[in-house]
């Protein structure tokens, strides 16, 4: 016992000690960051450089993309105890970042005053002063989204706040709801019990291979990095029938290993869509790995990506198993925000069972919702959906301008489809070419050179 404690201390201390360092180190040499729009003819150019630590390039991609921007170049290096990136981005008007608000909230956000998010979270039945945050996992299938607000509309909880995505015949959920008395948190225990053996039979669905599950958390992990998260745990990147999937819309991975300098390469090539960048960086950093140094080129219609990555206990992809799990979670993270069919808009003011009752109009019209995106400010709601037939289809026109007057013509408009059409995209030679003249890599029995 005595030995055990001794252990114990020794790993309390040295996980101090650590700490204490990097807080150090992080004072010595603060992060620093450098907006330049003169530097290239058609983007805004964002350099930073930073004390290196595991995590930080997704917090800085988080941050660019939590502000709209559309990153068109990156440049990424972090190997050893310093961390240098410089990303190339404009406005979703493609036009340079010009706005100085914009600009320097960047600053403060990735500069010396900055304070990253924690990557660190704890569940529990837990609630914010404004909103109680519930996570939902199950079966998807049509009409999922009209039965669970019905569920909460009726429980007297209006939502203020949600994300729905849908993968692999699984949806998940994170939503932000409040009591529709006093328009705060839910905080009574027996409620909130309720609400979630309620939804978990709603998200059951009669689907017993795989589970439901409902959570009353905190609010601490960002949003689509916990859909992520949760899709991850739930292991929707297992294909049950790879017949039935497309080929074409597929994404390109691919993971080799570089054995004269013990990285695991990784290249992705998909059609470009906005949050792509943030969706592979998240994925990769759940699932403990590293990543040195990496190359990002989405100016065209297609997204390259290059990563150079160790696991985090500093080994590269070990096993051709490995290599496969790596390629099929990266896939999946990309499909998950990839939303086929039509993408429709709703902007009204909010109100108690307004998406119950919108949902439930499109579950009469047969359609399926496959991503939807539900906010409220300042008592206005602006819900985007994205919506197909009920058996996959496309949706008839006829039925949308059903739904439309019957919802209103100015509160509900049409966006366009989000259907993906693969395009080829040109080859693409990596940024470490010059740098590293000649490259071997091992593909777990298979021999690559490149130059």
């Amino acid at each position: 016992m005595a030995f055990i404690s001794e252990v114990n201390m020794s790993y309390s201390q040295s996980h101090y000690m650590d700490d204490e360092y990097e807080k150090l180190f992080r004072r010595m040499n603060p992060p620093r960051v450098v907006i330049d729009n003169e530097a290239c003819k058609n983007a805004t150019v964002i350099r930073v450089d930073s004390a290196n630590k595991h995590g930080i390039l997704l917090e800085v991609v988080q941050i660019l993309t939590d502000l709209n921007l559309i990153i068109l170049k990156a440049y990424i290096s972090s190997d050893g105890g310093w961390f240098m990136d410089v990303f190339n981005v404009t406005g979703q008007d493609g036009n340079k970042v010009t706005d100085e608000v914009i600009l320097d909230y960047i600053r403060k956000s990735l500069g010396p005053e900055s304070c990253f998010p924690t990557t660190m979270r704890s569940v529990g039945v837990k609630q914010t002063m404004d909103h109680t945050a519930i996570e939902l996992m199950g079966s998807d299938r049509p009409g999922l989204l009209s039965e669970v607000s019905a569920v909460l509309t009726n429980l007297k909880c209006n939502i203020v706040n949600a994300e729905v995505w849908t993968h692999n015949m699984r949806a998940a959920s994170v939503m932000h709801v409040t009591d529709e008395e006093t328009g705060s948190a839910i905080t009574d225990s027996q409620r909130l019990s309720l609400i979630k053996e309620l939804l978990c039979n709603v998200l059951g669905g009669g689907n017993r291979k795989r589970g439901a599950k409902t959570v009353v958390t905190d609010d601490s992990t960002h949003t689509d990095r916990r859909l992520h998260q949760m899709m991850f745990d739930d292991r929707d990147y297992e294909r049950v029938d790879d017949d039935d999937f497309d080929e074409k819309q597929r994404p390109n991975v691919d993971v080799v290993n570089w054995s004269d300098k013990d990285y695991s390469v990784v290249t992705i090539e998909c059609k470009d869509r906005p949050k792509l960048l943030f969706d592979t960086v998240c994925t990769l950093t759940d699932m403990q790995y590293v990543v040195f140094h990496a190359n990002i080129d989405a100016e065209g219609p297609q997204a390259y990506q290059e990563y150079y990555i160790k696991h985090i206990d500093g080994s590269p992809v070990k096993s051709d198993a490995e290599r496969q799990r790596v390629i099929h979670c990266l896939e999946a993270a990309i499909e998950r925000r990839v939303s086929e069919g039509l993408k429709l808009e709703l902007c009204t003011t909010d109100r108690v069972g307004l998406l119950s009752n919108v949902t439930r109009i499109f579950r009469e019209n047969s359609l399926t919702v496959t991503r939807a995106e539900v906010t409220t400010k300042g008592g206005k709601a602006v819900n985007t959906f994205y919506v197909r037939g009920a058996s996959g289809c496309n949706v008839d026109s006829k039925t949308i301008e059903s739904i439309r007057q019957t919802i209103g013509n100015t509160i509900l408009k049409v966006k366009g489809s989000s259907e993906s059409v693969p395009q080829d995209s040109p080859t693409r030679s990596s940024i470490f070419s010059g740098l590293f003249k000649s490259r071997s890599f091992v593909n777990f029995g298979l021999v690559k050179s490149y130059s």
